[in-house]
């Protein structure tokens, strides 16, 4: 089996006013957040309903004329969220793949979102490692047999066909963590 390694530069973080071997000497990293993906949906009000169903925020439902509507909607808890809606994207609907939300607990994420009534996936692992769809039969049933943080998957997808990926992470690897650069 695979053996998880971390690079370099993910073992150390760097900051702006802080030195850092990683980076060109007197140039800091500026800090970058994902904030959004893109998701084509084919009927907007059902696409809304879906992801409200699923407990998420509604951060805004914007009418702008009749070709335009945006929507945007955050995962509880996530600092990141997703926009669709009419005129927003050229993404075909249910062209997203593997969107992944990070959950710390597999099966209580899996049994929230059941009885939601979203058909969600028995929880998987890949042979290969995580995301590794190289080899033939990627997906293997039930979680890591090592119980690894990064691991364990589930899959739903939305109306539209846009699938997620929910990926266990309980523990996260060194230097995955950020320390919280605004209040």
């Amino acid at each position: 089996m695979a053996e998880t390694k971390v690079a370099k530069d993910q073992t150390k973080q760097s900051r702006p006013g802080d030195p850092d071997e990683n980076y060109r000497q007197g140039v800091k990293p500026v800090d970058m957040k994902l904030e959004v993906a893109l998701i084509g949906v084919s009927d907007v009000d059902r696409a809304k309903a879906f992801y409200e169903n699923l407990g998420w925020r509604l951060d805004a439902d914007f009418v702008i004329s009749d070709d335009f509507r945006g929507i945007q909607m955050t995962p509880h808890n996530s600092e990141a969220s997703i926009i669709f809606g009419k005129g927003v994207t050229t993404a075909r609907p249910g062209s997203a793949g593997s969107l992944v939300l990070a959950v710390d607990d597999i099966d209580a994420a899996r049994d929230d979102l059941i009885a939601r009534g979203v058909d969600v996936s028995e929880v998987f692992h890949y042979a290969g490692g995580p995301f590794n769809n190289a080899v033939e039969n990627p997906r293997v049933a039930g979680r890591d047999p090592q119980g690894r943080s990064y691991f364990s998957f589930a899959s739903f997808e939305d109306p539209d066909g846009n699938s997620w990926l929910l990926q266990e992470i309980p523990t996260r690897l060194p230097g995955r963590e950020w320390k919280k650069t605004r209040a």
